[in-house]
């Protein structure tokens, strides 16, 4: 497997009796990456991720991280996580909390002390250092959820839902820490049902489908990719309408308006001088870029809710 592989899978699978959670998961992630992880409930995310970590073990397959075996523990001590439903020690401090974890990972004292401070600061805890993690929001739980997640300086993070809890400021400074990560050469494995944080943060997403890799997709195509196109126009026969294959797909005529889908945008001025040939009375002709949200339901079904 490639050495600048922070994930690499090959048919990974996990079978619960006669329950399938994940049927053949085949990816590969490089360093330096944000990675989304993208399916409906059910489909396998969390069961994937825990085999990656080493939480479970996987029935059949092979999967490494950072070029080690799964559940290697020089890679796992380079592996920050932060669970979705997390369960942390809520009678520990803020500060308190990050140190017990830090002597977890055997870090020095010193660098560990200078650490939590950093952290602190980052997310925005520090004037709340002293207090117990009980009196904390749900929001500033996940705020020193990412801070331990972050402390021992990681080559790869897995973030489960990050931003479950926080309001808008606190979704943008996780957004903030993630592309400070990217800069850093750490990769980041992204679980998230806000397909919006997905598409502004992650470089490339992963749709996973019934235990399976159904899309893996640059995120930079979304700008010139696939969009709907929506025609007005009088004269639309059935005959001018099938000629539209030639640029898209899905058309669909309703009176005088049209809707298809095509790959790209460029084909619209094609399309236009098309229907002005065909003696189309056209009136407008709208693009719509296809947003991540339609994209996943494209591809993993309409029953495949978030």
């Amino acid at each position: 497997m490639p050495a600048d592989s922070a994930i690499e899978t090959r048919e990974l699978r996990k079978v619960y009796g006669e329950q399938v959670a994940v049927k053949g998961l085949t990816l590969r992630v490089p360093q330096g990456e944000v990675f989304g992880f993208l399916g409906p409930n059910g489909a396998g995310k969390t069961t994937s991720m825990k085999m990656l970590l080493g939480l479970v073990a996987p029935t059949s397959g092979a999967a490494t991280l950072l070029s080690a075996p799964i559940g290697d523990r020089d890679a796992r001590r380079q592996t920050g996580f932060l669970p979705e439903h997390f369960r942390f020690q809520d009678w520990l401090t803020a500060a308190e909390f990050l140190e017990l974890h830090g002597q977890l990972y055997g870090m020095p004292p010193h660098k560990l002390s200078a650490r939590i401070d950093e952290l602190l600061e980052r997310v925005g805890l520090a004037a709340f250092r002293g207090k117990t993690l009980r009196t904390f929001s749900k929001g500033m739980l996940q705020r020193i959820g990412l801070a331990q997640a972050l402390l021992n300086s990681p080559r790869l993070v897995f973030l489960d839902e990050p931003t479950s809890g926080l309001d808008p400021v606190g979704r943008r400074l996780v957004r903030d820490i993630i592309r400070e990560l990217r800069a850093d050469g750490t990769c980041v494995f992204l679980n998230s049902h806000l397909l919006s944080e997905i598409e502004v943060t992650c470089d490339r997403v992963a749709f996973i489908s019934h235990g399976e890799v159904r899309r893996v997709m640059e995120l930079s195509s979304l700008a010139n990719g696939r969009s709907r196109v929506t025609i007005r126009a009088g004269g639309l026969t059935s005959e001018v309408c099938a000629g539209l294959a030639a640029w898209a797909e899905e058309i669909r005529l309703d009176g005088t308006t049209l809707t298809m889908q095509v790959q790209s945008d460029s084909v619209v001025p094609e399309i236009a001088k098309y229907l002005v040939a065909q003696n189309a009375d056209v009136r407008a002709i709208i693009p719509t870029r296809l947003s991540l949200e339609e994209i996943f339901i494209e591809t993993v079904g309409q029953d495949g809710g978030l």
